[in-house]
């Protein structure tokens, strides 16, 4: 896939913001929902990337999010399925627990999905741009140098400065690492809404997003958690085979392990986020 950058313009009104719906199908329903109760328009709600990923429902995934005709750029695992590539290409550590779990999953995600769906995931930009309270905010998946790398709020602003320089933005938007935070420096602003389709580590259900609103000619943003109907989801993945360690995440809320997380994140698992 190309690298493809899409820019939406000036946007206004509430923005609704979130990654990692992993073939969750009932989180991404009650998210639409979310959005329609805070009168946001579709077209202001924004997906980080991966729709698609561990969960059961990855064709009816796509086709509830065509519908809802919210927007979204490709993470990894669209970009995978756009190359017709064997794996997800997550960069998970060969042999360990995560990248064996991707050998049941994604082969199951491959073989549901449509030519209509692959259609869709082929179309995605890899990146989107638009304006917000004089804030120039740039989306992208893991960074904007490497669609698979994994940012947290602990990695250093040395590694994470580049990416508002090669865009010239204010504020970027990512996804990849399943984590809610934001961090600022010298005003500029990182901020990962987490994602809908897996729990956060910390031992609830529930999953994260972020709503942005202009208030007084300023940005301002609010992480939110969602929860859902977790256990239709949990039983929907036992039933089709797929990793039950991941399906237990999805009712405990802790992860099977911590292998991509660094030091600082690992200790906060299972702990309750708050903002």
């Amino acid at each position: 896939m190309d690298k493809k950058i899409k820019n939406i313009g000036r946007l206004k009104g509430k923005v609704l913001l979130f990654g990692g719906v992993y073939s969750n199908l009932q989180a991404l329903e009650a998210l639409a929902e979310v959005a329609k109760n805070e009168n946001i328009n579709p077209e202001n709600c924004i997906c980080t990337g991966d729709i698609i990923g561990y969960c059961a429902q990855p064709e009816e995934t796509i086709q509830f999010f065509k519908k809802w005709n919210a927007r979204s750029i490709a993470g990894n695992v669209e970009i995978q399925l756009s190359e017709n590539a064997e794996d997800c290409g997550c960069d998970f550590i060969k042999g360990s627990r995560c990248d064996g779990f991707s050998q049941l999953w994604y082969p199951y995600a491959k073989s549901k999905l449509t030519n209509d769906s692959l259609n869709f995931i082929s179309s995605l930009p890899e990146y989107i741009q638009f304006e917000f309270a004089n804030k120039k905010c740039t989306l992208v998946h893991g960074s904007y140098f490497n669609t698979s790398e994994f940012i947290f709020k602990s990695t250093p602003w040395e590694k994470k400065i580049s990416n508002f320089e090669g865009t010239k933005s204010d504020v970027i938007i990512a996804g990849h690492c399943g984590l809610p935070f934001h961090d600022e420096y010298n005003d500029l602003l990182w901020l990962n809404p987490g994602v809908i389709g897996m729990p956060a580590n910390d031992g609830n259900p529930s999953v994260w997003y972020v709503i942005l609103e202009e208030k007084n000619n300023s940005l301002t943003f609010k992480h939110k958690s969602l929860t859902y109907n977790h256990s239709l989801a949990n039983s929907l993945m036992l039933d089709n085979g797929l990793p039950n360690e991941y399906a237990k995440t999805i009712l405990t809320g802790i992860w099977d392990n911590t292998e991509i997380l660094p030091e600082q994140e690992t200790k906060l698992q299972g702990q309750p986020i708050q903002f």
